[in-house]
């Protein structure tokens, strides 16, 4: 129960994930059972259609940052029977700890067994939510791995850093390419317009990666017509008409 309260949700920068992951890693090794139980519903544990808000407002706007979340849904009377178990199981922990010698006589052979038979009982209960929770567990780690396996892809870069979805369609004020189209404005613009085949060169020697096909535009000045991030302007030069582009006010 400690490693999935630990690890199921983890949210921050980038840089500072680890930290905190090895912090969440020892508060919850300080917590009671009772107190994990509680932390486990309503967070990993949720009902079928209200698996939470997902807020940004608390991460940090100027670094890259992640947030995710494993979690367990079950119909409302499955989560409110799993609620009452694992209360139970706190019952029984605190009553094995804290009363179990009170309540038997242990001087005695009869009073010994019935200790016992209390005991294998016990332990009958305990196996089961151990299994049960063993289950969880397992599960969370394979949606673990599975999340790190994609992190990995190259569907996640494109997602990521180029805003391409997996579909194919483009997110363009995320677009990597449109980074790029910014970034050569800043350094080739002239009275703040940049010639378009002056920013493809620039671009192709700083993020070789940034090709217009990866977007599905047959060439740059496509790039800039399909994002409707830029206005496009043509003008004569040496008696050649050339597209020019610079960013829209915001």
């Amino acid at each position: 129960m400690k490693a999935i309260v630990a690890h199921h949700e983890i949210s921050g920068p980038a840089h500072s994930l680890e930290a905190i992951r090895a912090a969440r890693i020892e508060d919850a090794a300080t917590k009671t059972l009772g107190t994990l139980v509680g932390q486990l519903f309503g967070s990993y544990v949720v009902t079928d259609g209200n698996g939470g808000e997902e807020r940004d407002d608390d991460l940090p706007g100027d670094v890259i940052s992640f947030r995710t979340r494993v979690q367990l849904s079950l119909s409302a009377q499955d989560y409110a029977n799993t609620q009452a178990d694992l209360k139970d199981l706190v019952s029984l922990r605190n009553t094995l700890v804290h009363h179990f010698i009170d309540q038997h006589d242990l001087w005695t052979v009869d009073g010994c067994r019935v200790a016992q038979d209390e005991l294998g009982s016990a332990y009958t209960r305990i196996d089961q939510h151990f299994e049960q929770l063993r289950g969880w567990a397992e599960h969370m780690d394979q949606a673990r791995r599975l999340a790190a396996e994609f992190v990995q892809s190259d569907v996640f870069h494109d997602l990521v850093v180029n805003g391409i979805a997996p579909d194919g369609t483009v997110d363009w004020p995320a677009a990597g390419i449109v980074r790029a189209l910014r970034e050569a404005a800043a350094q080739l613009a002239v009275e703040g317009w940049t010639p378009i085949a002056a920013a493809g060169r620039w671009i192709a020697d700083r993020h070789p990666e940034q090709l217009p096909a990866k977007y599905g535009c047959s060439s740059w000045r496509q790039v800039v017509h399909e994002c409707r991030l830029f206005e496009l302007r043509y003008r004569e030069v040496e008696g050649q008409r050339a597209a020019w582009y610079r960013p829209r006010e915001a």
